[in-house]
């Protein structure tokens, strides 16, 4: 009975170790959001949040992916969202952020996901990190970053085309923390002299996100202790 016990604590150690991790696909992103934005609804239940301070802001921010510009990175053709020139208005800065659900971050933890863009005009993305819990403070203009001041990925900062135009994969390493730590990581859609009339700024896409979290430090010793006593308890068999 005590081994059935030492197996079920490992058990649930380890599940509890990875219950943080995700992937998530857009098969249904959702029309308007609680706060005003014109998609991302079917996203929020899993803690997505959306924001756009494009300035000036457009007549559409995140929405679903339409397949008949370019088909999804996995699942059904147009299961991925997208932001585009629409962002903004004729012409203007394009600032459009899409918040990850707020987990406890470790270093080691890994945030992959796939990005393509159209390639008819230059298209930019970065990945921001906050480590200061559920926030999704980037401030109120188009150009700053509030609480996600750490800068993890700039997929093409000098407007060269040479954002990929094909279905990409993009693998970062959460590092530098003392400790775990309370975060979430950010999409912003940045483009400036964007728009219809703007010299940048055409469709991007984004597809197939995972957050994969190693243990905490407390509960791998957790772990390696309960190893230790199973072990032991054979061995006295």
């Amino acid at each position: 009975m005590k081994k059935t016990l030492v197996l079920i604590a490992l058990a649930a150690l380890t599940s509890s170790a990875f219950a943080q991790s995700f992937v998530q696909g857009f098969d249904t992103v959702g029309g308007t959001t609680t706060n005003g934005q014109t998609g991302g609804s079917g996203l929020e239940a899993s803690g997505w949040f959306f924001a756009n301070l494009s300035s000036p802001r457009g007549l559409r921010d995140w929405g679903q992916g339409n397949d008949v510009v370019f088909n999804s990175h996995q699942g059904a053709p147009n299961s991925y969202i997208v932001a585009n020139f629409e962002n903004t208005g004729s012409t203007g800065t394009i600032s459009n952020w899409m918040f990850a659900p707020t987990r406890t971050l470790n270093n080691g933890d890994t945030f992959s996901f796939a990005a393509r863009t159209n390639g008819d005009f230059n298209d930019r993305l970065q990945v921001r990190l906050s480590t200061s819990g559920s926030s999704t403070n980037v401030g109120t203009t188009a150009t700053s970053t509030g609480d996600f001041s750490t800068l993890l990925l700039d997929i093409n900062p000098t407007y060269n085309l040479s954002f990929p135009t094909t279905w990409t994969e993009y693998n970062l390493t959460v590092s530098g923390l003392s400790g775990p730590t309370s975060g979430r990581f950010a999409f912003r859609y940045f483009v400036e002299d964007a728009g219809f009339s703007g010299a940048n700024s055409d469709y991007m896409g984004i597809d197939t996100v995972s957050y994969q979290a190693v243990p905490e430090p407390m509960t791998l010793a957790a772990l390696g202790l309960g190893a230790l006593v199973a072990a032991r308890r054979r061995r006295k068999q």
